[in-house]
């Protein structure tokens, strides 16, 4: 069966395996807390799960890349770490180098198998085969609180368009991962998980109606009165002595004639008195924020971890803290 590194058979894989994150680049120790180097990729098989970590040991081993099984590590979700099972530096030392461009065949898989295989063991680290996930489960693993890294899955990743993958290497002797279920499933007694639960207070807010104004007008009705000085014109006739009372006038001046003699004009003014609408008053209407901070407090709830030792010394690795054994 052919093996892949994770970017050439899931070009996406940070965001359909690892939720935009990255196992890359992840410290790895062993169970002694000493620190063997870090994730340097991952390789896959033909159907996408997932069978090696390659390990660069940096100066743990001189900088040699490894692989390791992926039955072979656990995983701490707290420190962001992942932690091998059983290696020591003689065996990392034993395993074959790995490099990018090398093509990893069933003659190298088996000298790596040969390292990990009981035999090759210390007595005192034995391969636990006792109780492996089924291969057709998914395997996940959570590296970053709140972010889980599906490690392994049943089929591939469905894809709109198929994705090219490498060339597969030469015929090699048939094998299957299944057979060792020690070395490439994570059994359930080095990957158990245990969540500690604690309460929080969350404040949130709702817009809420809290009443409303409704703004109108109406008509108010008044009497209204006014003044306008108007002028009329009439004719007065005054009849007086004239100074020449009594003397005759010269003969042909006298005028005698019957009819009109004089016509004036009679004028007079009259009130025009309408209603025409004015602006009386410009009124704005807005709305202004007052602000103002509500607290609250109740009980919360915190579950702490309590471990019975039964005299057993076991290391207890906190988050921001440096491991501590117990009894």
């Amino acid at each position: 069966m052919a093996l892949y590194k994770l970017d050439d058979y899931y070009p996406n894989y940070r965001q359909e395996l690892f939720d935009g994150n990255d196992v890359k680049g992840l410290d790895v120790y062993t169970e002694s807390d000493e620190k063997v180097g870090s994730i340097h990729n991952v390789l896959v098989d033909d159907e996408g799960h997932f069978r090696y970590l390659v390990v660069d040991t940096g100066f743990w081993v001189f900088g040699k890349k490894v692989l390791l099984p992926v039955g072979r590590f656990r995983s701490d979700p707290q420190a962001q770490r992942i932690y091998t099972i059983g290696l020591t530096k003689q065996q990392a030392e034993n395993l074959p180098e790995y490099h990018d461009n090398l093509v990893v065949d069933y003659d190298y898989e088996e000298r790596v198998r040969g390292v990990y295989r009981p035999a090759s063991l210390d007595a005192s680290t034995p391969l636990e085969a006792s109780a492996p996930l089924e291969a057709s489960l998914p395997l996940e693993n959570t590296y970053a609180q709140g972010t889980t890294y599906r490690t392994a899955s049943a089929a591939p990743v469905e894809r709109s368009a198929p994705v090219e993958r490498p060339a597969a290497a030469s015929a090699r002797p048939a094998y299957d991962y299944r057979q060792e279920p020690a070395l490439y499933n994570m059994n359930e007694r080095d990957h158990q998980t245990i969540q500690l639960y604690e309460e929080r207070l969350v404040a949130n807010k709702h817009r809420r109606k809290a009443g409303e104004v409704a703004v109108g007008k109406h008509v108010e009705t008044e009497t209204a009165r006014v003044a306008v000085p108007v002028e009329r014109e009439r004719i007065v006739i005054e009849r007086t002595n004239p100074t020449n009372l009594g003397t005759s006038v010269t003969p042909g001046t006298a005028d005698f004639r019957e009819g009109e003699i004089a016509r004036m004009e009679v004028y007079e003014e009259t009130a025009d008195v309408h209603k025409e609408a004015f602006v009386r008053e410009q009124v704005n209407i807005r709305k202004e924020v007052e602000r103002d901070t509500v607290t609250a407090e109740d009980q919360i709830r915190r579950e702490e971890l309590d471990i019975d030792t039964q005299g057993r010394p076991i290391r207890d690795n906190r988050p921001g803290s440096s491991p501590r054994d117990r009894r």
